[in-house]
């Protein structure tokens, strides 16, 4: 899911645990979290973090672990239970998980949080375990952006929140960003979500390139298949360009915090067409030698 980034804005893969584990792991675990770091201010650190956790313990439940569909999705009902019981208590009722969602209700009582945010992303973490299981496809784009309307950008809105920025075209912009970013770990990840029974390629446009399910599955690279994930790229691209003039919107290390994300989403999509526009193969990821392109263009944004 989308809550994993590394220093780049991109998302990386967690270390295997249990998901029991994440109600007691300090928030310095999660150390890759970007804006989280040197750019972001220091008075808004303490709610992303509270933010961050609670987020990634969410996709840990979904994620991490044995345990089946069924018992993955009642624990996440019962982690949804345990927030809203929490926040209505103001942070001091007991339960399960109370070092994530005691500090995250102390920072919505501050910063009044949007809830509904939160509920979607925890909707999307049972969405991804239900179409798992049943070896579901999304049948169309529509239908996929639904999706990560709830697992990609609540975080952006939930940010733009804590900056003060709510305006209409703004929310747009960020929606589109935090989509663009969520189609690109996708397409990112095909040689690692196919085996293992999850892919975001629609049903729609699979047969419009002509790519049946099971050359998918066999992860064979064919011109058809490479057309196909060409088209997706460029949609991922056509989203991320259209959500790219936030960056002057936001004031300060926001504003070159953002200007890093989009850049490090535009810098892996080129490197999957460097390689021939072929992730089925292996995962595209970024390292040192994308530094400086990368720090280049995000100053003449």
């Amino acid at each position: 899911m989308h809550v994993k980034p590394s220093a780049t804005g991109t998302p990386e893969p967690a270390p295997h645990r249990n998901p029991a584990q994440a109600e007691v792991l300090p928030l310095t675990h999660y150390e890759n979290f970007p804006v989280a770091s040197w750019l972001c201010p220091p008075r808004l650190r303490p709610p992303i973090a509270a933010l961050y956790h609670f987020a990634r313990t969410a996709d840990d439940i979904a994620d991490e672990g044995d345990d089946s569909p069924a018992q993955r999705l009642a624990t996440l009902a019962a982690y949804q239970a345990e927030l809203h019981a929490t926040l209505a208590a103001g942070s001091v009722a007991g339960g399960r998980w109370q070092p994530v969602l005691a500090p995250l209700a102390r920072q919505q009582a501050a910063w009044g949080l949007p809830v509904a945010l939160l509920d979607d992303l925890i909707s999307a973490f049972m969405q991804d375990i239900a179409y798992t299981r049943d070896q579901q496809r999304y049948p169309d784009r529509d239908s996929l952006l639904d999706y990560c309307r709830r697992s990609a950008n609540p975080i952006g809105r939930l940010l733009l929140h804590l900056h003060g920025v709510t305006d209409a075209p703004a929310l747009a912009q960020s929606d589109d960003i935090c989509s663009a970013l969520q189609l690109i770990n996708f397409w990112q990840d095909l040689s690692q979500d196919i085996p293992r029974g999850r892919h975001y390629l629609t049903e729609a446009d699979c047969l419009r390139f002509g790519v049946p399910r099971q050359q998918l599955q066999a992860l064979q690279a064919s011109p058809a298949t490479l057309a196909l994930i060409a088209d997706n790229l460029a949609w991922a691209e056509q989203l991320m360009q259209r959500g790219a003039p936030l960056v002057h919107r936001l004031p300060g290390r926001a504003g070159w915090e953002l200007r890093l994300v989009v850049q490090g989403g535009l810098r892996v999509l080129q490197r999957i067409r460097a390689t021939g526009g072929n992730p089925l193969a292996r995962r595209i990821k970024l390292g040192r030698a994308d530094a400086l392109p990368l720090l280049w263009r995000t100053l003449w944004m």
